[in-house]
């Protein structure tokens, strides 16, 4: 990181009102795409599907006629006699020619190969596959995080507020001598932890938001926009009612398209076809191998000119007698193959226990909304009620503060519930290799 950069962090954390000034507002739809045209990893991932094609490529070649051209030329510097040749033209020799080979028959490892390189590359597409959604995850939760930063200001700006407003009530009413010194202590007290709570809140702020600049390569400090939770008021609504005998149906309904989606998942599925096709290939070692070749040319002579060389064709094969290091072989391929089996099916009992989490963590998210809405509109008029007395003198100033401060718990628990339940749906994006919202809301909401 360049001094510059640096020193506009630091402005940042310190001084978020000025770098907000100039921020710009960012969607989540671009933060995503500049998160992935940012992505270090998914560019590696991108050269290593182009290598694996490659790779099959060159055992495609490996398959096709060997050609073959060779030249040389010669001279004797002396004679038998090891006296100095005086006419170098006249040991002058030349020659060139071509030749073709072909594999005929090695057992079929040919074909083994290219399957077992064409699953290499596709592993390789199921790792960029999982990074783009890994990617796509940590620009979600950075955006919500700056969003979710941004709603806890605002509410401990609300708290401070609240908490001057009764210092203020609080000052009058000692001038007066209506109140002691403690209610007046505790006044300033509240105050005063309002307002370090409101400026931890902006310098979380301007650190995710930081972070968030980081992660999409944004040029200005971003404004990530509000995000419309009445799009998702349904889906809300119907998994915080959900029954318990629909979601074993629902876990079912979203297994199905896991089992045939999810990059991790197929991954383990392709590297155990990939061990048994070694499996495969070390088991044909048993087979002989043939192969033939042609050859001709041309040579020229001082004595002879040029001349034609006749055509040369061979066949050469070779029967491997070393069964036991090739039953070796095989073994340990079989034993490979059995180790690929069970990682599959820890893959899929990791994957199921994923999953079941996931989705009672979006389920109880969505139960938290609606509990926390409520808690919050109960809070709210319970600390209207207060205030109005606090006003009238008929309350302390600890009554009012107690009634600001679950103001401030129910609705920061409505903030943490609203963007848990964003997050969870970022999840459960990922692990069904979703790019479509709806669809994954359309699912929900049918449950």
């Amino acid at each position: 990181m360049n001094k510059g950069c640096f020193a506009r962090l630091i402005l940042a954390v310190l001084f978020p009102a000025l770098v907000f000034s100039e921020g710009e507002n960012l969607s989540l739809e671009q933060a995503r795409a500049l998160a992935l045209a940012n992505s270090q990893s998914l560019a590696k991932y991108r050269l290593a599907v182009r290598s694996g094609v490659l790779d099959e490529r060159s055992q495609l070649y490996a398959n096709l006629p060997s050609l073959s051209l060779n030249a040389g030329a010669s001279v004797n510097l002396w004679d038998p006699e090891g006296m100095p040749q005086e006419n170098l033209s006249d040991s002058f020799n030349a020659s060139a020619g071509v030749s073709v080979s072909q594999k005929i028959f090695e057992g079929g490892k040919s074909l083994v190969l290219r399957d077992i390189y064409s699953i290499n590359t596709e592993i390789t597409r199921k790792d960029a596959l999982a990074e783009y959604f890994t990617v796509l995850d940590s620009a979600d939760r950075a955006y919500y995080a700056v969003l979710e930063a941004g709603a806890n200001l605002a509410e401990e700006e609300s708290s401070l507020e609240t908490a001057a407003l009764s210092l203020s009530i609080a000052e009058l009413r000692r001038e007066s001598g209506m109140i002691g010194p403690g209610d007046y202590l505790k006044a300033l007290a509240d105050k005063e932890t309002r307002e370090a709570s409101r400026n931890q809140a902006r310098r979380t702020l301007s650190l995710n938001a930081a972070k968030l600049k980081s992660l999409t390569g944004f040029g200005e400090t971003p404004r990530p926009e509000a995000v419309d939770f009445a799009g998702y008021e349904e889906t809300i609504r119907r998994l915080s009612a959900i029954p318990d005998e629909k979601i074993e149906a629902l876990y079912a309904e979203f297994w199905s398209i896991l089992a045939a989606k999810n990059p991790g998942l197929a991954k383990a599925g392709l590297s155990g076809a990939r061990a048994e096709k070694n499996l495969s290939l070390a088991k044909r070692d048993y087979s002989p191998s043939l192969s033939a070749s042609f050859s001709t040319g041309l040579s020229y002579t001082r004595l002879t000119g040029p001349e034609a060389n006749s055509g040369r064709l061979s066949l050469s094969g070779s029967i491997p007698l070393d069964y036991w290091v090739t039953a070796n072989n095989v073994e340990k391929s079989r034993i490979a193959r059995d180790s690929a089996a069970v990682d599959y099916r820890a893959a899929e009992s990791s994957l199921e226990t994923e999953l079941l989490g996931v989705l009672l963590d979006a389920i109880t998210q969505a139960g938290s909304v609606v509990s926390s809405r409520r808690a919050w509109e109960y809070a709210e008029k319970h600390f209207e009620y207060v205030m109005e007395l606090y006003r009238l003198s008929r309350n302390s100033v600890s009554e009012l503060s107690d009634a600001s401060s679950l103001v401030s718990s129910s609705r920061g628990g409505l903030i943490r519930a609203q963007y848990g339940f964003l997050r969870a749906l970022s999840d459960l994006r990922s692990l069904g290799a979703l790019e479509d919202e709806r669809e994954l809301l359309r699912l929900l909401e049918e449950s």
